[in-house]
């Protein structure tokens, strides 16, 4: 028995919460240290255990109490620190029981318990912050983990902390399409894809299709589109592209976006942590619209970068109007030089070796193996 405990591949315990900012990057991680040899677990709450369907077969899930301040009414409030009080104690003894070599956060309120049980065993720990900003949980934990990998550059950081650009890892399926070459703007059919996160984005649906229409009829004879919206709102957009004469997919989610990207000539969307590292890595121009009720304009941020590259144009919400739009649109696919110099600054920022680069960082903080 102990003979077979020495050879044991080293356990890494992911935790991440349940939005594809936080489980994206936690999954190819996940991916990458299964192929290194690692055995992986995922330490989620329930809510993210139903967000875990991508996750490798090998990964173990590991579902803990965890809470949130931010919904429920008042009895849920004050049951918050209960929850997550057993939920660190919960995650402690698995731990106990079958020690880590290292255990990684990805954020969100369901990350708190494996990182807590990892600080208070001294297990070798690091978090990894999507965006330009640091969430919440991170903040609370940046002083407390062995390393703090940024996956926007830069990030803003507590005084003090210092920060390691790692990238934003990136599914499979979209480091496949890494430095897809990019088809110019023309006189040919064009595509444009519309993201609004993984449910859609109202003001996407409300502005894009208009500003669309307002294009010159030259312009527009050209244009195909493909458009998440909510569930609630897809037949009145489907409706302004048919009176717009615009072929038009509208879905509340695609399942396909590394490859609707790979074919797009031009990407309107919000500057979500995971989509600016799709655009990067496969190397598209975009239209970015941050979300503005973010608490931190963390999407701001991390737009910060494309922009500043001239890989992208940023347009608030608040200037967000059709006319706005179809100037930016009509911009980039009448110059196409320009929107090809724009897919080629995008890719130049791009990081496809992310995941790589923190499983290393993973493997460093847990030291050799112990035979």
């Amino acid at each position: 028995m102990a003979a077979s405990r020495k050879t044991k591949a080293p356990l890494a315990v992911i935790a991440a919460g349940g939005t594809g900012g936080h489980m994206f990057p936690a999954q190819a991680l996940a991916e990458e240290l299964l192929a290194r040899g690692w055995r992986v677990v995922l330490s989620t709450d329930a809510r993210g255990a139903r967000y875990a369907g991508g996750f490798p077969d090998a990964v173990e899930r590991r579902v803990v109490a965890s809470a949130t301040f931010a919904r429920g009414g008042a009895l849920a409030k004050l049951a918050v620190p209960f929850r997550v009080l057993g939920g660190v104690l919960s995650a402690a003894v698995s731990m106990l029981v079958d020690r880590p070599a290292v255990v990684a956060g990805f954020g969100g309120y369901p990350s708190i318990p494996a990182i807590s049980a990892a600080w208070m065993l001294r297990v070798p720990r690091l978090i990894h912050e999507q965006n330009g900003v640091l969430g919440r949980v991170n903040q609370v934990f940046a002083r407390r983990v062995s390393a703090v990998a940024c996956g926007t550059w830069p990030t803003s950081l507590p005084n003090g902390v210092e920060g390691l650009h790692i990238g934003n890892p990136v599914r499979g399926s979209v480091r496949e399409r890494a430095a897809a070459p990019y088809i110019a703007p023309g006189e040919y059919p064009m595509s444009i894809v519309i993201i609004g996160g993984s449910q859609g984005a109202r003001i996407l649906s409300d502005v894009v299709p208009a500003a669309i229409a307002l294009l010159p009829e030259a312009l527009r004879q050209h244009l195909r589109v493909a458009q998440q919206a909510r569930p609630e709102d897809l037949e009145r957009v489907a409706q302004a592209y048919d009176a717009a004469g615009i072929p038009a997919e509208v879905e509340p989610f695609f399942a396909d976006v590394p490859r609707r990207f790979s074919e797009a000539q031009l990407v309107i969307a919000r500057a979500g942590a995971s989509t600016v590292a799709d655009l990067t890595v496969i190397g598209r121009p975009a239209i970015l619209v941050p979300y503005a009720a973010a608490v931190r304009d963390e999407q701001t941020a991390n737009a910060r970068g494309l922009v500043d590259a001239q890989a992208a144009v940023l347009i608030p919400e608040s200037q967000f109007t059709p006319e706005a739009l179809a100037e930016q649109i009509a911009l980039i696919l009448t110059t196409p030089d320009a929107a090809s110099r724009m897919a080629k600054a995008a890719t130049d920022l791009g990081l496809p070796d992310a995941a790589a680069a923190l499983a290393d960082l993973a493997e460093r903080l847990a030291g050799p193996p112990n035979h």
